[in-house]
């Protein structure tokens, strides 16, 4: 299983849908590959935004190592599951598939917690501390329903 983690900037919000899912994968043991990407190009090699890598580590998921890339055309080809993070970022997803298979796989990710309601987990940038820690709480609850979800509870 292989899913993928997308956002604006690749920054802010799926740094960390990436780094916690992964951590719970590690620790669960499951053989799931996580990774996250931003549909726009702007911040490609950079590290995640300080003010999230801070509320990561503060809140004990550290995502230091992560770096930005581009969604792309191939990652259909190499994600089981792509989670957007909000309607903007599914829909410019949706633009690059080629096929039904590919829009399959396009979920939007609050939809884990509160299904077809196709809420967004909001863009942290221009706020302040708190709004950095309620993307973690609320990518946090939304992962541990995805580790549920595709490993049925183990």
């Amino acid at each position: 299983m292989k899913i993928l983690m997308v956002c604006l900037g690749n920054i802010c919000r799926s740094p960390i849908a990436d780094g916690l899912l992964r951590q719970k994968v590690k620790h669960a043991g499951l053989d799931i590959i996580v990774d996250s990407a931003g549909t726009s190009g702007h911040h490609v090699g950079e590290a995640p935004d300080p003010r999230m890598r801070a509320t990561a580590k503060k809140l004990g998921c550290p995502i230091d190592d992560l770096r930005a890339r581009q969604f792309s055309v191939k990652d259909f080809d190499e994600f089981d599951v792509i989670y957007a993070m909000d309607s903007s970022n599914y829909n410019n997803i949706i633009k690059l598939s080629r096929n039904e298979q590919d829009r399959a796989k396009v979920k939007m990710l609050l939809n884990e917690v509160y299904p077809g309601e196709n809420r967004a987990v909001p863009d942290p940038y221009y706020g302040g501390e708190q709004g950095f820690i309620d993307v973690f709480r609320m990518v946090d609850e939304a992962t541990t329903i995805i580790l549920n979800k595709y490993t049925n509870g183990r």
